[in-house]
């Protein structure tokens, strides 16, 4: 005869709940970093950029020190703190960083899309708000140590190699952590953006596109001389980098129409990546994988 198991009780089910615990936060951390640093791409992402971004700003330095016999007395006198300060982090330094980091962002997440990997992730963990959020909160830690990193570097090295022609500054100059603090911030706001636009596009190819085109190709067609286009203009992430990063005293272009308002430029950094993560989390529970 066939033996029929017993209908669990209630504290069968009690037992079975104690053995085999909820994931708690901590744990999907840990695991969404174990993931992220799991992934050679990412490492060799990370590090082949860091040094991209130090030989960049460097390189400019060394070409300041080369021309600086060129120089005429006005533009030596003039050079620090400004031309000083952006050999430490380059517009072609920000470029770099703008699309790595938002197409790392984009591939922290579009990649378990693309493997299937989200389906496991998804089954092992139901509550797919919490895991989303263990690894934006992982991303968001790995790219501003990223930043802190490749910010300080690049000034140490940058300030070392002007010095030779006495056109270094230090961090006391004034004004200065403001820029170093876009500097800091910026891979993690493009990351952001990144992880924002996988959540929408779902699809590797698509979403590096829309990374670079949202992040550097729109910025470039957009002008100060009309008033929607400058208004966009000064909403991309880019300029308000460049902005911020500026020490030299704002001067407004009477040929520009809409200048640029300095202390809208910080709320921008805020809300790119504060939406991004928004529309994430919103997306997750309601698209299926």
């Amino acid at each position: 005869m066939t033996a029929f198991s017993p209908v669990p009780t209630a504290s069968d089910r009690a037992v079975t709940q104690r053995d085999d615990p909820r994931p708690r936060f901590r744990d999907l951390l840990a695991g969404e970093w174990f993931k992220l640093w799991s992934m050679r791409s990412m490492r060799w992402g990370y590090a082949l950029s860091a040094l991209g971004v130090l030989w960049l700003n460097a390189n400019s330095a060394i070409a300041d020190v080369q021309d600086w016999s060129h120089f005429s007395a006005a533009q030596r006198a003039s050079f620090a703190p400004g031309g000083s300060f952006a050999d430490s982090f380059t517009n072609n330094a920000g470029i770099t960083v703008l699309l790595v980091a938002g197409t790392l962002g984009a591939m922290s997440l579009v990649s378990e899309y693309a493997s299937g990997l989200i389906r496991v992730s998804f089954a092992a963990v139901p509550a797919r708000r919490a895991l989303l959020a263990a690894k934006i909160a992982v991303l968001t830690a790995a790219m501003l140590a990223f930043g802190l990193v490749v910010t300080f570097a690049s000034f140490g090295l940058s300030e070392a190699i002007l010095s030779s022609k006495h056109a270094g500054i230090s961090l006391a100059q004034p004004g200065i952590w403001s820029g170093l603090a876009a500097a800091i911030l910026l891979p993690t706001v493009s990351a952001l953006v990144g992880l924002g636009l996988a959540a929408v596009i779902r699809h590797s190819a698509a979403t590096v596109v829309a990374v670079v085109t949202v992040l550097l190709l729109v910025p470039d067609f957009l002008t100060d001389n009309h008033y929607w286009t400058a208004c966009l203009a000064h909403a991309m992430p880019f300029r308000a980098f460049q902005f911020l990063h500026d020490l030299t005293p704002y001067r407004v272009n009477p040929y520009v129409k809409f200048p640029v308002q300095p202390e809208g430029e910080w709320w921008v950094f805020l809300l790119w990546p504060l939406v991004s993560v928004v529309v994430a989390l919103v997306l997750v529970d309601r698209r299926d994988v």
